[in-house]
């Protein structure tokens, strides 16, 4: 199986758990975080939704510079838009999984801010983190729904809220 293969399938299982956590953020809570260190729900949530344009950035270009990019999140104000952004995102970067991109992955992708460089990795790696983005911060998300007390679904398997039914 091709690396852009086992990527898309990756991807699309995924989708399936990130679709049904981003379903249980509620509006209301929004502005909610657990800490003063920690983002709010709505910003966890916006980072998880846009996370597979990343694979798309790396597929189409050679580097992110924060110093000519500054980072601008895309402004959600309802659980609703949230879905539609997280589906948006999920197109993009599904867009760009097909087999004639399977010799751009090993070309090296730099993360910097100016002249300081973050990393220098193959776009495969960048693809990979992307997703292990998703389902990291997924994880977080189902914390801060645990601590709002919002059952949340089952991730590779049943969680402890389908296990009460």
């Amino acid at each position: 199986m091709s690396r852009i293969k086992m990527y898309l399938k990756e991807l699309e299982q995924e989708a399936l758990t990130t679709r049904k956590m981003l379903q249980r953020v509620p509006t209301d809570k929004f502005s909610w975080q657990p800490h003063p260190k920690s983002m709010t729900i709505k910003r966890l949530a916006t980072h998880i939704a846009e996370l597979p344009t990343w694979i798309t950035m790396a597929i189409k270009t050679d580097e992110l510079d924060f110093a000519d990019n500054p980072y601008q999140p895309t402004d959600v104000n309802t659980t609703e838009e949230l879905l539609a952004y997280f589906e948006s995102s999920l197109a993009d970067g599904r867009s760009e999984l097909k087999e004639e991109n399977e010799n751009l992955l090993d070309k090296d992708w730099t993360l910097r801010n100016g002249q300081q460089i973050y990393s220098v990795e193959p776009k495969a790696d960048v693809i990979r983190m992307s997703i292990n983005q998703i389902i990291h911060h997924r994880a977080q998300l189902g914390v801060f729904l645990r601590l709002l007390d919002i059952p949340i679904p089952g991730s590779f398997g049943p969680s402890a809220d389908d296990m009460a039914f």
